[in-house]
């Protein structure tokens, strides 16, 4: 978001499930930011499988929470598409690449708080432009 994020949640045991994405980003988090930033606020997920549960929708709909309606397997309409790509980057440049899970997870994280917050406003900000580019291009890729 812009101005802000949320401390990086890593779902390193399992598998997410709706239920477990109501439990550990929805409530926690989304449902938060979305009494912190009021009317104004948009919701953007991924169109993963476990996002589109009727579970999902129902705890959705009872917050009040509307998602930004696009379609699925469009990246280019995904500012996060942009932000994983840049914390893969800085995790793969590391001195010492993680070997294993645990030292995945803690890269992941530290590069995920050192990411300037200038990169997340730009990716936030670009979504006019990218909507605008799309609707030109029928739908078409994005060059960027």
């Amino acid at each position: 978001m812009i101005n802000g994020r949320t401390r990086l949640h890593v779902v390193a045991n399992g598998t997410m499930t709706g239920q477990r994405y109501i439990d550990e980003v929805l409530l926690p988090h989304v449902r938060l930011f979305r009494g912190a930033v009021g009317d104004k606020f948009n919701f953007m997920d991924d169109n993963a499988t476990c996002h589109r549960t009727l579970t999902v929708q129902d705890c959705l709909d009872s917050e009040g929470i509307q998602r930004v309606v696009w379609p699925a397997r469009s990246p280019d309409l995904n500012p996060i598409e942009n932000v994983w790509d840049a914390l893969g980057r800085q995790v793969a440049g590391q001195n010492y690449p993680p070997t294993n899970k645990n030292t995945l997870i803690r890269a992941l994280t530290e590069e995920w708080d050192k990411l300037p917050q200038q990169l997340l406003d730009n990716v936030v900000q670009s979504m006019v432009r990218r909507v605008e580019c799309c609707i030109t291009l029928h739908g078409g890729h994005i060059p960027y």
